[in-house]
């Protein structure tokens, strides 16, 4: 299995290990584009690994923070009530590097900027880039993504 993830067309594509294309999704990544330096809210490019899977058995819409289930469970009301909160459900697919001093070590390590497959409010779009960096998916389709990847699958983050 490898994931590539397209920012040009906003599109994660899901592929067996012939580089067929199972299945492909709509997604948002990061407002500010394309880029791997710590503090830029840029998705990073290059080659990078699931190195951990979060929140597997939770309830759909289940809210995390710092990698953690918060007890709630996201609704439009919990959205109005915290308007601008950088949403992140469902589930966590975190990414790291695997290019030393592109997207790994230093001030590029997209493992300690923190930037996931995660999921987002089904009231906002897909398709057009608004995320802080991170690669936002409905939440159906992540958690179907999260059942097909095991721990350590290939993702290419292409421009």
């Amino acid at each position: 299995m490898k994931i590539n993830v397209h920012l040009s067309s906003q599109r994660l594509e899901l592929c067996d290990g012939e580089g067929h294309v199972l299945k492909s999704y709509p997604v948002s990544t990061a407002l500010n584009g394309a880029g791997e330096l710590s503090g830029s809210l840029q998705t990073p490019r290059g080659r990078h690994i699931i190195r951990a899977k979060i929140g597997e058995g939770c309830a759909e819409n289940t809210v995390f923070r710092g990698r953690r289930p918060t007890g709630e469970i996201y609704t439009p009301a919990l959205g109005d009530a915290f308007p601008g909160r950088d949403w992140i459900l469902t589930r966590i697919l975190w990414l790291s590097g695997c290019e030393a001093g592109y997207n790994r070590l230093g001030d590029c390590d997209t493992m300690r900027r923190y930037i996931y497959i995660h999921g987002m409010p089904d009231s906002e779009p897909v398709g057009v880039p608004r995320s802080h960096g991170c690669i936002r998916m409905r939440n159906s389709d992540l958690l179907d993504l999260f059942d097909a990847v095991p721990i350590g699958t290939a993702v290419e983050i292409i421009e």
